[in-house]
């Protein structure tokens, strides 16, 4: 070989080795994109199945619902079956290394990752909580005879406890999955089952806790006595309404039984007033700590609550185990599972006018004298209905659920043990130090010395704005308050002091909690710059406005707050006092910083 053909042969050689790369390159792209091709289209074949199956699995769900509602066990047993082989396909058919390798990919892998969540969400339902569901019979969480059996409740306990943990597993692993990026039918179909398992998750966690303290609460353990105070959204405070009535209720055995009945205003004035919180003397002075109807200017119930037992104590020198308040609305959703009962003196209470009876007509007919008696004799009647007649058990857990839901009910222990065991809980009504997702409260306060809150027409916007470069968000809150109230007509019992001038005119105290941590920006007053007092309660910041509303007219309170930390959330929720009218309100979310 000469030196010249040297050269030429190893170029050639070269050119081989380079074609042989390519072909090898091309070949495995080749088989790479067929797999990729294959595995796309046997994904795509088992998200068809997927989806038939989750769509079935729904509509069971539903059936189930109404079914177990409706007391038709055997029904629902027939259904549940259904529903566990429906869901169990749906997650077989998102458990396979092709739907695997697919949620690797970028485009199509959080959505895939998504589905195959609300997969492994309803067949975990399907499998482990609505079976033991299902064992738990309804009428063992009512009373019978007056008589609520605390041996059988406590013998559900297991199965309620099981039945909740599981739920709360499955909305963690959900609220862990992000929406971020999702295409439409696959985000609004995990809004709709983190919607709906939130309102499971809080029914089982309050039948869950129920099953586990109501025996203790109800005196299986020993005898109870609690207070039962009537809060009057007439004269709004911030967990409702004013303390006016009370009763005490002794509890033995799961029998309850009413005892003594008086109104706030018979425990009459503390001087020197009762120790307060140091943040809430700030905002309030000493007026929590001096008048029984001034204990819940504060939103946090354990508080309220604390001062007004105490106040019991020393006026009577008897000391109680808890307060349980409840409203007039929440007696309406109690005499729809009961039914009309009688107040004596031939006064007819029922479900559709017990709230107008209560906060309107008792006070143009009566003497002042005569109001509280008769506050306390319609609140005895409608818990003596409750606990003595036949009542359907799905209508009164509704009537529960829905005043727990809405913080109508509130309880608090005076034994540390147990108090801790209702956390954050809706029932507790705690101001939480911490939140999950930010949360704006609007708590009302009558300032007029009157009673014209059952007048008032209450909404509410909160949207969600932009991410700053610091992570938090501002929050934009619109707060509408308008009055109903007539012009003239109505008598000095409903107009009290009329400390907002015009008699007829309702003042009312509006205080803007921020989220944790958070602050006010800036408060408006239909469109023009308010001046608010501001003080701190539990890591919140408060911003109190006063608003006074003339008849037929409204009044617009616009606040920005801010969030206290970093946030990527685009969600937020409002916490707003309950009133005898129930608020409009909306939410206005935004996408998430992290998009």
């Amino acid at each position: 070989m000469t030196e010249s053909e040297r050269p030429r042969r190893r170029r050639s050689r070269s050119r081989r080795r380079r074609r042989a790369r390519l072909r090898r390159a091309l070949l495995a792209a080749l088989v790479v994109g067929s797999l990729l091709l294959l595995t796309g289209g046997w994904v795509g074949f088992r998200g068809w199945q997927a989806r038939a199956h989750l769509l079935n699995a729904a509509g069971l769900a539903r059936e189930l619902s109404a079914q177990v509602v409706g007391g038709d066990a055997e029904r629902a047993q027939r259904t549940l079956a259904a529903l566990q082989e429906q869901a169990g396909a749906a997650r077989s058919a998102t458990d396979d290394p092709g739907w695997a390798l697919g949620r690797r990919t970028p485009l199509a892998g959080d959505d895939l990752g998504a589905v195959r969540q609300i997969a492994v969400a309803v067949d975990d339902l399907a499998r482990k909580a609505f079976p033991a569901l299902l064992r738990v019979d309804l009428a063992n969480l009512v009373p019978k005879e007056g008589r609520l059996d605390v041996g059988r409740l406590r013998a559900v306990s297991a199965d309620l406890t099981a039945v909740n943990q599981t739920i709360q597993q499955t909305r963690q692993d959900l609220a862990e999955v992000s929406g971020g990026g999702l295409v439409s039918q696959v985000r609004q179909a995990l809004t709709d089952l983190r919607d709906e398992i939130d309102r499971l998750g809080t029914m089982t966690a309050a039948a869950d806790q129920g099953a586990r303290l109501l025996p203790t609460l109800l005196g299986a353990d020993g005898s109870r006595r609690y207070l039962l105070v009537s809060q009057n959204p007439a004269e709004l405070r911030a967990t409702g309404g004013m303390f006016g009535a009370y009763a005490v209720i002794e509890a033995k055995n799961g029998r309850v039984q009413m005892g003594r009945q008086d109104s706030s205003s018979s425990l009459g004035q503390f001087n020197p007033p009762l120790p307060v919180p140091k943040e809430v003397r700030a905002l309030w002075a000493d007026l929590p700590g001096m008048y029984p109807a001034d204990v819940n200017l504060t939103p946090h119930f354990p508080t309220a609550a604390a001062l007004y037992g105490e106040m019991f104590r020393r006026r009577t020198g008897t000391k109680v185990d808890g307060v349980l308040a409840v409203d007039p609305v929440v007696l309406s959703y109690l005499l729809k599972a009961t039914g009309p009962v009688m107040v004596p003196g031939g006064v007819p209470l029922a479900s559709d006018t017990v709230v107008r009876t209560l906060l309107n007509e008792s006070y143009q007919r009566l003497e002042p004298e005569k109001q509280d008696g008769f506050f306390s004799a319609a609140a005895a009647a409608v818990f003596d209905a409750f606990f003595t007649k036949n009542v359907d058990p799905k209508a009164l857990l509704s009537a529960f659920d829905r005043a727990v839901t809405e913080r109508r009910i509130l309880f608090w222990s005076a034994r540390p043990e147990e108090q801790r065991q209702f956390g954050d809980s809706r029932l507790a009504g705690a101001l939480p130090e911490q939140d999950t997702v930010p949360t704006v409260g609007v708590f009302l306060n009558d300032g007029s010395g009157a009673k014209l809150g059952y007048y008032l027409r209450p909404a509410a916007t909160l949207t969600v704005g932009e991410c700053r470069s610091d992570g938090r968000r501002e929050l934009r809150l619109r707060v509408t308050l308008q009055s109903t109230a007539p012009k003239t007509g109505l008598s000095e019992s409903v107009l009290g002091l009329g400390m907002a001038g015009d008699p007829y005119t309702v003042r009312t105290l509006v205080s803007i909690f921020t989220p944790t941590g958070g602050a006010v920006l800036d408060a408006r007053l239909d469109g023009a710059e308010t001046a608010v007092g501001s003080g701190t309660e539990r890591s919140r910041q408060a911003a109190t406005a006063s608003v006074d509303v003339r008849p037929g007219t409204s009044r617009t309170l616009e606040v920005t707050v801010l969030t206290g930390k970093k946030t990527a959330t685009g969600e937020a929720e409002l916490w707003l006092t309950p009133m005898a009218t129930p608020w409009t309100t909306q939410v206005d979310t935004a996408p998430s910083c992290d998009q």
